[in-house]
């Protein structure tokens, strides 16, 4: 099968390798569709902090089953679904908690083992999700949606919260049209201004600020009665970003870190104890949150075709990977298709 390969930071290379038999409690997915997420690109930048090399990148990923392995139920076989990344041990004391997001032992497909820029993955059947009427693309997108719902679930957004999302890529994006479907007022910020246009003008956030140009205090207080936000989220990836957030979040706030970054993250100690800030930090998602993703794109509440700029082929990664990259390729998401497929479906 074909396999690409991030040998090293900034280097993709395509090669050739064996099909693997499937082990007992596995199955064979045929990929059709990998998104390229934040974690790929920090990857091949060398930025991410979980990562050694070679790699096989990919974990937002949907097929369909060709093959099942032993106790493996065959009507799997032929479903078209999507992988739930997240490998955890299920005996540590955070899974026996349900908090299987964060696992002590957990391993990502994609980042700690190899993934599915491949024609073909073998993953535990337990990890892999039919869902009956979504488009490949969409089953692709459920993984990044929710990481969004994971910390829109973390910070208890509520009806009527106002709501300050920085960072307007993709998981910031999860996290505006869940926290929009809890009934939050939602506001934007970035510094990409057509980024900032997609939230306001196709995915329903009420106001969207420029990060530099705008006076964010100002425009939050102006908005929300003089007071500040309720909930504020990071999905930036920029330790400067994640350190001005502490700014945004009003008295009894909470403040949900959902990026992780090579970084120390200081804030006001007396300002902090000032407000009663609850800081959070949010890491992946359980299996809650991907039903929950997969509910609100069947109703429509989220939505995927909007995201996705830029496709291409799986041999096209090596030349193509450096141009989604580059901020200025204007990407929000990238798309790998492996088949012909067509992009139909449910709402999404």
């Amino acid at each position: 099968m074909q396999v690409v390969v991030c040998s090293q930071p900034g280097e993709m290379r395509v090669t050739e390798r064996p099909v693997p038999a499937c082990a007992a409690h596995e199955a064979r997915v045929a990929i059709q569709r990998i998104g390229i997420c934040g974690t790929d690109i920090h990857a091949f930048g060398g930025n991410q902090p979980y990562f050694s090399y070679p790699r096989v990148l990919g974990h937002e990923l949907s097929g369909e089953v060709v093959a099942v392995g032993e106790d493996v139920d065959a009507g799997l076989l032929g479903q078209a679904v999507y992988v739930i990344p997240y490998l955890h041990c299920g005996e540590c004391r955070s899974c026996r908690q349900g908090r299987t997001n964060c696992c002590q032992h957990l391993e990502v497909i994609g980042v700690h083992r190899d993934g599915g820029m491949a024609d073909s993955l073998n993953v535990p059947a337990s990890h892999l999700v039919p869902v009956p009427g979504l488009s490949a693309e969409a089953l692709a997108l459920v993984e990044c949606q929710a990481i969004g719902a994971h910390a829109v679930r973390r910070g208890q957004v509520e009806q009527h919260d106002f709501v300050v999302v920085v960072g307007a890529g993709p998981i910031g994006i999860g996290v505006l049209q869940v926290a929009r479907s809890r009934g939050a007022r939602v506001a934007m910020v970035d510094t990409n201004r057509e980024r900032l246009a997609l939230c306001r003008d196709a995915l329903g956030a009420e106001a969207v600020w420029h990060a530099t140009d705008d006076d964010v205090v100002a425009e939050i207080e102006a908005m929300n009665d003089g007071a500040l936000a309720d909930v504020v989220f990071d999905a930036t990836g920029n330790p400067a970003a994640m350190n001005r957030g502490f700014d945004f979040a009003g008295h009894g706030g909470r403040y949900v870190l959902v990026s992780v970054v090579k970084a120390d993250i200081r804030f006001s100690d007396p300002d902090f104890h000032r407000k009663e800030l609850t800081l959070m930090g949010s890491r992946n998602a359980t299996r809650e949150d991907f039903d929950t993703v997969t509910r609100l794109m069947g109703s429509g509440d989220i939505q995927t075709a909007p995201l996705i700029t830029h496709r291409g082929k799986l041999d096209e990664l090596p030349a193509l990977m450096p141009g989604w990259c580059d901020p200025a390729s204007g990407v929000v998401k990238a798309m790998v298709t492996l088949d012909d497929t067509a992009a139909g479906g449910a709402p999404a």
